[in-house]
C-alpha cells in the first residue's frame, strides 16, 4: 500500500471513531482525565479536538501522537490526513512538537566553525563513528556558506564503544575545528590523551530532553528538529527558513 493509500486508510478509521463517538462539544478534560486513567504508565502532554468531530488528539510525553473517541473505548495510531490538501495533520502535530528554541542551546558546549560571513545558524547533534555524520560533513556541510555549524558531540556508546574516547580527544585539542574536520574527513585523531573536561554528559543530558535520539540531528534556526543526513540544497533552504515571529504584546 502506498503512503497516499495508508493515509487515506488511517482517515477512514478516523471517521469510523467519529461516528460512535460522543456528538457532545469539546471534552478535552474529560477525554484527558479517561486516558491517564487507562494509561497511568504513560504520560499525557496534552489532548485537543481534531477537525474531524469527535475526534480527539492525544499526546504521549514527549511527543507520541495518536487518537481516540470521546469515550476513550477505540486508540488508533497513524496519519490523519486533510484530504482537500493532501497533508499529513499528524505530520505537522509531530514537527510542531518538536520545534526547539535555538537560542535556548547551550552553544558552549558545542564545537563552532563559521564559514564565510557565518550568518547562517545550525547545530548538529554528531557521533565521530557514526558512518551518516561522515557522509553529512564531506557531501553537505562542506559545500555551505555564509553559515555557522555548532557540532554537539554526541557519542553512541552502544553502537561505537570508541565514539567517547574520540571525541574527549576532538574537544580537547589545541583546535577543535580543524581536529574534528581532520576526523571527519580524513581519518585524522589528535595525537596524545584528551587533557580537560568535556560537555559529553550535558550534551547527553540536552539531547535526552530535546529527544534527540540518533545521528546526526540538526536544529535549525526555525526551530526545525530534523535528523539524518539530508541533501545539500534541502539543507541550504532550511538554513534560510527563520522562527516564526512572536505575538506582540498589546499595551
Amino acid at each position: 500500500m502506498n503512503p497516499i493509500a495508508k493515509r487515506i486508510a488511517a482517515v477512514s478509521i478516523g471517521l469510523a471513531l467519529a461516528a460512535c463517538a460522543n456528538a457532545a462539544g469539546d471534552n478535552t478534560a474529560s477525554v484527558k482525565a479517561a486516558v491517564e486513567k487507562k494509561f497511568p504508565q504513560r504520560p499525557v502532554a496534552s489532548v485537543r479536538a481534531t477537525p474531524v468531530k469527535g475526534v480527539y488528539e492525544v499526546v504521549f510525553a514527549p511527543k507520541q501522537v495518536v487518537y481516540t473517541d470521546a469515550k476513550v473505548s477505540h486508540i488508533f495510531v497513524g496519519d490523519l490526513v486533510d484530504l482537500t490538501t493532501r497533508t499529513s495533520l499528524t505530520e505537522a502535530r509531530i514537527k510542531e512538537l518538536s520545534r526547539t528554541d535555538f537560542a535556548s542551546l547551550p552553544l558552549d558546549k558545542a564545537i563552532k566553525e563559521v564559514r564565510g560571513n557565518g550568518a547562517r545558524k545550525v547545530a548538529v547533534f554528531s557521533d565521530p563513528d557514526c558512518p551518516f555524520c561522515k557522509k553529512l560533513e564531506r557531501d553537505t556541510i562542506a559545500k555551505l556558506d555564509n553559515v555557522t555549524v555548532y557540532t554537539f558531540l554526541m557519542p553512541l556508546a552502544q553502537l561505537h564503544p570508541d565514539a567517547a574516547r574520540k571525541s574527549a580527544l576532538i574537544w580537547c585539542a589545541a583546535d577543535p575545528v580543524k581536529a574534528w574536520k581532520d576526523w571527519m574527513l580524513d581519518g585524522k585523531l589528535p595525537q596524545g590523551e584528551a587533557q580537560c573536561v568535556n560537555p559529553l554528559a550535558e550534551i547527553a543530558a540536552l539531547s535526552e530532553k530535546l529527544d534527540v535520539s540518533a545521528t546526526p540531528s540538526m536544529v535549525f534556526e526555525s526551530g526545525e528538529l530534523v535528523s539524518g543526513a539530508i541533501e545539500a540544497a534541502d539543507f541550504d533552504a532550511k538554513l534560510n527558513e527563520k522562527p516564526a515571529a512572536k505575538p506582540v504584546a498589546k499595551q
